[in-house]
C-alpha cells in the first residue's frame, strides 16, 4: 500500500478510490438523508469534501495524461469514470494498473 504513494499513478489510484467512496456516500447515504429525512447537513458537508476530491481527481488525471502521454481515449475514460457510480473502481482495474 505504501508503495502506491511513491508514483504519480499510485497516488492517482488512491485518490480515485477515495473519490469513488465519497461519491457513493453522497449517492447512497447523504442524499437519502436529505430527501427522506429532511436532513441536508450531511449532504452539504460531504458534498464539499467530494467536490474537492473530484477536482483533485480531474487534475491528477490531466497531470498523468501529460506526464505519461496517455491517449485521448484512456484520458476520456478516466475522466468519465469520475461521474459514473463505481466508475473510479473500474478505472483503477482497467486503466490505472502499471
Amino acid at each position: 500500500m505504501l508503495d502506491l504513494f511513491k508514483t504519480q499513478l499510485g497516488r492517482l489510484r488512491i485518490l480515485a478510490f477515495i473519490e469513488g467512496v465519497s461519491f457513493l456516500v453522497i449517492l447512497f447515504i447523504t442524499m437519502p438523508m436529505k430527501y427522506a429525512f429532511d436532513n441536508p447537513a450531511p449532504n452539504k458537508a460531504f458534498g464539499m469534501v467530494h467536490g474537492l476530491l473530484f477536482i483533485l481527481y480531474l487534475l491528477a488525471v490531466i497531470q498523468i495524461k501529460i506526464e505519461q502521454n496517455w491517449s485521448f481515449r484512456k484520458t476520456f475514460l478516466a475522466l468519465v469514470a469520475s461521474i459514473i457510480p463505481f466508475g473510479t473502481f473500474w478505472a483503477d482495474k482497467k486503466l490505472f494498473q502499471e
